[in-house]
């Protein structure tokens, strides 16, 4: 039985979505689906979005709020009543109508954090949950930082004895300063590369760079959404395999899902897996389970949880995967919170494996309430 810790008849969860990073559509397209799914006999269920500019307000539930129209993706409502954590405790909602006297809606028993992207999924909430005393579903301030971060993530991973794609960094002092050299450790690599933000996801800024008369402009497109810039040799021929990682219950080592597989469309006219080809057109194929050997999906399984433990993280995350032609499985990339869209692979990974996208939710509330706040 799931009880609130203020003693409610139902816990109290705040979804918390949109944020200020380029993300925002995809987070609300995620707050849509989650909150559809969310048993709210069992919850009490309270929309918080945040507008690209920060502020914090209560949104609606409706069916349909948070979808792709023909405008395009879906923002958060600049316009509703301001929203806080407020009182001693720092877990109780305020609200604040524009010329009203802010009134309290009662404290929070968890936060459930659809954030993507820098302010959000990069250890920032997750700090000022800490702060306030509040149970949250995901990965805490470090975990959550590194896996943003592409730099410092495969620092870890490499630490760990994952082994990955040969890359480099390029942050903007050094593209300034030095250009020349930069493209000779380019070169090193050999075309084709990936060029892409560091701390950007939903391939936003990404590039796929054939020869080095493109490296200029794929640089600086990159540099539009951070100073920091991977640039990573293409893993020419690899099949891009995926896996879910679920925190385990009182004490429990973590779960790994079946082993999924991204497979690009050839007649959507997509070089690789963008995100229009992500959320807008479908130009990806999800198969799942993937058709890989035994031994190879038990490898990718293996290699999931040694991410996530190696990182830290706590509640869920999706672990990427190249399989190489000539069979060796390299660590592509670490998410802590995965989307939940009718097109992510995170909960479809988990319905293959024998847990529903409703359960999927009501598991990440459990694991959040079990967990103590402060030092873990």
């Amino acid at each position: 039985m799931i009880s609130s810790q203020n003693g409610a008849e139902r816990p109290r969860v705040a979804v918390v979505f949109g944020g200020r990073s380029s993300e925002h559509g995809v987070s609300c397209l995620t707050a849509g689906e989650v909150i559809a799914a969310i048993d709210h006999d069992r919850f009490d269920v309270v929309p918080i979005g945040i507008t690209t500019e920060g502020r914090w307000v209560l949104e609606s539930s409706r069916p349909g709020r948070f979808a792709i129209t023909a405008g395009g993706l879906p923002v958060v409502d600049p316009d509703g009543a301001a929203v806080a954590l407020a009182s001693d405790s720092g877990r109780e909602l305020v609200v604040s109508e524009p010329g009203a006297v802010p009134h309290p809606l009662g404290e929070v028993d968890v936060v459930l954090p659809l954030l993507h992207g820098p302010w959000g999924e990069d250890g920032t909430i997750q700090g000022l949950f800490e702060l306030a005393g509040v149970r949250y579903v995901g990965a805490g301030v470090l975990a959550s930082a590194v896996g943003m971060d592409k730099h410092f993530m495969k620092l870890v991973f490499a630490a760990a004895g994952l082994a990955q794609m040969p890359h480099i960094l390029v942050r903007a002092q050094q593209w300034q300063v030095d250009r020349p050299a930069v493209r000779e450790r380019v070169a090193a690599l050999g075309y084709p590369v990936f060029v892409k933000p560091a701390r950007a996801g939903s391939s936003f800024g990404i590039s796929r760079v054939e020869d080095p008369e493109a490296l200029d402009a794929a640089v600086e497109v990159a540099h539009q959404y951070d100073p920091k810039v991977l640039v990573e040799a293409a893993a020419l021929g690899a099949r891009e395999l995926e896996c879910g990682v679920l925190q385990g219950r009182d004490g429990a080592p973590p779960e790994a899902s079946v082993v999924g597989e991204i497979e690009l469309d050839n007649s959507s006219g997509h070089t690789f897996y963008d995100f229009v080809a992500k959320y807008v057109d479908g130009g990806g194929v999800a198969r799942v389970p993937a058709d890989v050997p035994g031994a190879v999906a038990q490898d990718v399984r293996r290699q999931a949880i040694v991410a996530f433990e190696a990182l830290g993280c706590e509640g869920l995350a999706r672990v990427d995967f190249f399989w190489m032609p000539g069979g060796q499985v390299l660590v592509n990339e670490i998410n802590t919170m995965p989307g939940f869209t009718p097109t992510s692979m995170f909960p479809a990974l988990w319905a293959a494996s024998g847990l529903d996208y409703p359960a999927l939710v009501d598991r990440l509330l459990c694991l959040a309430l079990d967990r103590s706040t402060g030092l873990r």
